[in-house]
Order: C-alpha cells, then structure tokens, then sequence
C-alpha cells in the first residue's frame, strides 16, 4: 500500500511537472496552460455526457431485472477519467482521455473479466456437503452465463441464507 501511495503523491506529480516542463520549452508557457485548461474543459464535457449516459443504461438494465455490470463498470472508468482529467497535467489527461474511450474500456473489462470470475448459485438452498448443488460462472459483463465452464468450489465457502420481496 505504501508503494501506491507513495506512487500517486510523489513519482506521478514529479513525472507531471517534468513533461509540462519541457511541452512549454516546445509550445510556449502559456500555450502550455491553455492546453491543461482546455483539456480540463472538455474533457468535464466529456465525463459529464457519458457519466449521465452510464447512469441511465445502469437504470434501465435493472429495470429490466438484468444485471448492469459492464454499464457499472463503464461509470466507474468514468469516475476514475473525471478526476484524471480534472489533475492537471498531460500524463493524466492522456489517461483520462483513454478511459473515456468504449473500446479501450471494453478491453479493460475483458482483462479484469480473465482474472476473477463471479460465481452464481441457482436454485434453494444450499449447504457446504450438498451434492445437488448447481453452479455456473457468470459473466458480469455480459449479464449471462460465461462459457468458460464449471469451476471448482472451495471447501472453505460459507452459506448464506435470507429472503427478500421484490416492490415494482
């Protein structure tokens, strides 16, 4: 933990004020200022328009009883783009620009997809030694079944039982 942090507060505004260094030698100083400014502006812009478009996808997936995970997903990278837009500086913006991106943050979805999986039990209930248990993985991107076939479970798994009632 204290390597990210000291990765976020010490090496990354360093890294940040040594590139707008020399773009300034390059462009001028205040040219360099206007670009962190307008990169600011627009982007706002940008985090404002899709952040309100994630928002109502997320709200009308679970309208429709689905899962809205890939849209969760995609307001959360937009979270994360907002407030890299929002530090000054070029590093950040680039980063912040690419998570505005679908195509970059469908990638990253996969990626994340690959290294954990949810996994979902169906029917009543259950206990640790049943053997008529049934269980899939799911994908929550997707919003259905994945088709990387049956995973093991661990013998360290608790259940959980409750009820709920579902209020249209």
């Amino acid at each position: 933990m204290f390597k990210v942090l000291f990765l976020l507060f010490i090496v990354i505004p360093i890294a940040e004020i040594a590139l707008l260094l020399q773009v300034s030698e390059v462009i001028g100083g205040f040219a360099t200022l206007a670009l962190v400014i307008l990169t600011a502006v627009f982007g706002a812009r940008l985090v404002k328009q899709q952040g309100l478009g994630a928002y109502a996808n997320v709200q009308q997936q679970m309208a429709r009883g689905q899962l809205p995970a890939s849209d969760l997903f995609a307001g959360i990278c937009v979270i994360i783009a907002g407030v890299l837009l929002m530090t000054p500086g070029i590093m950040t913006d680039v980063l912040g620009f690419m998570l505005l991106t679908p195509a970059i943050r469908q990638k990253l979805a996969k990626a994340l997809l690959q290294r954990a999986t949810v996994q979902v039990q169906t029917g009543g209930m259950f206990s640790q030694h049943s053997t008529q248990q049934q269980e899939q993985q799911f994908d929550p991107f997707a919003g259905r079944p994945s088709d990387h076939g049956q995973s093991q479970r661990d013998e360290g798994n608790t259940t959980l039982e409750g009820e709920f009632k579902r209020k249209d």
